[in-house]
């Protein structure tokens, strides 16, 4: 089955020079209430997240209008990016997650699985094309060396001490102190000692763990993802966050993953920033077998990072647009719905490209620029951690 047209973003959703208190103006009370209290700053729960994210038609104009003006508030302007590199090393897992296409068993003949070598050939070609990070995950092999992730950072590192590594998702993290026998955290100590600098907080699609058992059985929990994060945290090493959405799940689930990691946000600060990811179907299991919907709708891309922006408000300021996913109009108009960053360059992209998306795998530093200054802003590169390192105004 073959990925449709993209429907249009309407400009009935997408704001433009309205003011977020005109938009107001139109709405029934109780959610103009909820918007006037996040554009003045209150932080909201969970029944009035649940109320936006059901926004629907002029509310949801309304609310895109809101996160937007946050965002300015918070952040200002500048849209970041980071010259970085996706690095696949392998495709070979056991998982079987029915939401990835990505996925080989070892005899499946495009199966493949980098050397340690190849790994570090891969970095040191990034750094020479302006990278500052490589973001490395892959499958989970059947009978790894659970010190294999510790070996790709020494590999790495020795090529390219300069570069940071951002890398091994808390599902990585799970098999590899599985592989080792060793306690979480000091396996996660032995990993930064050689080399890693921060963590992807992917493998979290929703936490919820009803909603993990419908799509991969075989996953951590949501109880071992929290301990893996914090505990990283705990250890000085910062994390990503993220969401996939637009499969089985509903709104209130959205509310209550937002709320999770805002919680965790409070206890650790840990966090780098938040990264909403849209469920790529095409090519899925799940999708295939009618179990899942056909991905986020144009107008629920709008109101998950919207969402994000307000509930997550004074505790995680980066919001990032998944360009791979998104493309080039929807990237761009979540940038107006209450998001700042654009992700990285990537370079290379597996995951998403296998399940069906067509955006591309490589997005240059000045095609960044180009699409940044379509929307009046002002891009700049930044680090993993976002230290800017320059901008181009």
């Amino acid at each position: 089955m073959r990925e449709p047209a993209m429907p249009n973003v309407t400009d009935a959703l997408v704001p433009e020079v309205e003011s977020p208190e005109r938009a107001l103006a139109r709405l029934a009370l109780d959610i103009a209430r909820i918007l006037d209290a996040a554009l003045n700053g209150r932080e909201l729960g969970f029944e009035e997240g649940v109320r936006l994210a059901r926004a629907t038609g002029e509310e949801v104009r309304a609310l895109v209008a809101v996160a937007d003006q946050v965002r300015r508030e918070t952040v200002g302007d500048i849209v970041t990016y980071v010259v970085n590199r996706n690095i696949n090393f392998t495709n070979i897992c056991f998982v079987g997650c029915s939401f990835c296409a990505f996925s080989r068993t070892p005899k499946e003949r495009d199966a493949y699985a980098l050397t340690l070598e190849q790994v570090a050939e891969k970095a040191a070609e990034a750094w020479q094309r302006g990278a500052t990070e490589v973001c490395v995950q892959g499958g989970l092999p059947p009978e790894m060396d659970g010190f294999f992730y510790r070996d790709i950072l020494r590999a790495i590192k020795a090529r390219v001490p300069e570069i940071h590594i951002h890398a091994f998702s808390p599902m990585e993290i799970v098999y590899g102190v599985e592989r080792t026998g060793m306690p979480l955290r000091d396996y996660l100590l032995m990993l930064k000692e050689n080399g890693l600098g921060t963590l992807p907080g992917t493998a979290a699609e929703i936490l919820d763990d009803a909603v993990r058992w419908r799509i991969s059985r075989q996953k951590l929990t949501v109880a071992q993802w929290i301990e893996v994060i914090t505990t990283a945290h705990e250890l000085g090493i910062r994390s990503t966050s993220t969401m996939m959405y637009g499969h089985v799940e509903t709104p209130e689930h959205w509310v209550r993953h937002l709320l999770l990691l805002r919680d965790i946000q409070k206890r650790t600060g840990g966090f780098t920033e938040f990264v909403p990811l849209g469920f790529v179907p095409w090519n899925t299991a799940l999708y295939k077998s009618g179990k899942a919907r056909p991905g986020p709708t144009p107008e629920e891309h709008l109101k998950v990072h919207a969402l994000a922006r307000l509930l997550l408000r004074g505790w995680i300021e980066n919001i990032q647009v998944s360009w791979v996913k998104l493309g080039r109009a929807l990237s761009q108009h979540c940038l107006q719905a209450g998001a700042n960053d654009y992700g990285g360059t990537l370079m290379e992209e597996n995951i998403s490209r296998l399940a069906g998306a067509t955006a591309g795998q490589y997005l240059a530093p000045e095609e960044f620029h180009a699409r940044i200054r379509e929307l009046g802003r002002i891009p700049a590169e930044r680090t993993t951690t976002y230290q800017i390192r320059r901008v181009f105004a």
